[in-house]
C-alpha cells in the first residue's frame, strides 16, 4: 500500500473538485497513482472534470468590445475579486479582448497560438508571463463574435455582459442606438434566453408544457379547466424567457416588443433584434468555500 499524504489528497482534490475523503479513498484504491485515482472518481460520477490548473478561477470580468461592425463578448477569469479589479488584470482583459476581435480564432484553444494585438508574443506566452507577474491563475474561459449593427453592455463592473445585434434602416439615429442599448440592458438585467416565441426550441416548449401539465394534474384541477391553466402558464413562461414578451424594465405598462415598435414608428424606420449573447461571470463554475482546516482534521482522524 502506497503512503498517501495529506498533500497528495489536496492535489487530487484541486484537480477534480471532489471532497477530501473521496480523494483519499480513490488514492488508496489506486495505490497512490493519481491518474488512476482521477479515473476512479470520474467513474463514480464524483469528478465532473479533471482540471489541469491547480486552482479554480471563478472571479474575473465579462468584457464586451465593439469596433465598427465587429464585436466580441468574452469571459476572462481569475481567482479573486481583488485581482479582478486590479489595473494589471484589467489591462490584460483589454489586450485579450482586442486580440479576440482582430484574430480569426473561434475558440480559446485556437486563440493561444495567435499573436497578441500590437505585439509579437503569442497569447499563450503572454498569459504565462501575466500569471507569473499577477500571481493568480488566469483563464480565457469563453468568447463569441458578432458582425453587424452591434451594441455591447456590461453591468456591475463586468459581472454580466450582453452583446446584441439589431437590423435597422436608420443605424445612425441616436434614438435607434438608445433603443438597442435599452434592449441589451433588458437582456442583461432580466436574463432573456430567446428573442421571441418563434425562437424557443420545440423541445424546450414541449418539455415546459409537459411539466406544467403534470403540475396541474397533481393539483387536482378539473379536466375542463386544466388545458386553459396550462395555456396561461405557457404565456407566463414566454414572458419570463422571451425578450420581446418581457415587461419593459423602464415602463412595465408595455412589453419590450411594443417598446421597440414604438421607437421604430416614431423614427419612421424598422428595428429588429436579430441575436444576442449574455454571459454571467462564473456561471457553471463550482467555487467551493471549503473549510480546509476542518477537512484536514477530519482526514487525520480517519
Amino acid at each position: 500500500m502506497a503512503n498517501i499524504t495529506p498533500k497528495d489528497v489536496k492535489e487530487l482534490r484541486d484537480m477534480t473538485g471532489c471532497g477530501m475523503m473521496d480523494c483519499k479513498r480513490a488514492l488508496e484504491d489506486a495505490n497512490g497513482d493519481r491518474d488512476e485515482a482521477v479515473k476512479i472518481l470520474r467513474e463514480k460520477g464524483l469528478a465532473k472534470a479533471a482540471k489541469k490548473a491547480g486552482r479554480i478561477a471563478a472571479e474575473g470580468v465579462v468584457k464586451t468590445l465593439v469596433k465598427g461592425d465587429k464585436g466580441i463578448i468574452a469571459e476572462i477569469n481569475c481567482e479573486t475579486d481583488f485581482c479582478a479589479k486590479s489595473e494589471k488584470f484589467l489591462e490584460l482583459v483589454e489586450d485579450i479582448a482586442n486580440t479576440i476581435l482582430e484574430s480569426d480564432a473561434e475558440t480559446p484553444e485556437a486563440l493561444m497560438s495567435c499573436k497578441v494585438a500590437g505585439a509579437e508574443e503569442t497569447v499563450e506566452a503572454y498569459l504565462t508571463n501575466k500569471i507569473a507577474t499577477i500571481g493568480e491563475n488566469i483563464k480565457i474561459r469563453r468568447f463569441a463574435k458578432m458582425q453587424g449593427e452591434l451594441t455591447g453592455y456590461m453591468h456591475d463592473g463586468g459581472r454580466i455582459g450582453t452583446l446584441l445585434r439589431i437590423s435597422t434602416d436608420k443605424p445612425d439615429s441616436a434614438e435607434v442606438k438608445e433603443c438597442a442599448k435599452n434592449a441589451a440592458l433588458q437582456v442583461t438585467a432580466l436574463n432573456a434566453q430567446y428573442i421571441s416565441r418563434d425562437t424557443v426550441p420545440a423541445d424546450v416548449l414541449a418539455n415546459e408544457k409537459e411539466v406544467q401539465t403534470k403540475l396541474v394534474e397533481q393539483e387536482g384541477k378539473p379536466a375542463n379547466v386544466a388545458e386553459k391553466i396550462v395555456e396561461g402558464r405557457i404565456r407566463k413562461f414566454y414572458e419570463d424567457v422571451c425578450l420581446l414578451d418581457q415587461k419593459y424594465f423602464k415602463d412595465d405598462s408595455m412589453n419590450v416588443g411594443k417598446y421597440i415598435d414604438s421607437v421604430a414608428k416614431a423614427q419612421g424606420c424598422s428595428i429588429k433584434v436579430e441575436e444576442f449573447i449574455r454571459f454571467e461571470r462564473g456561471e457553471g463554475i463550482e467555487k467551493k468555500a471549503d473549510d480546509f482546516a476542518a477537512e484536514v482534521a477530519q482526514l487525520a482522524g480517519n
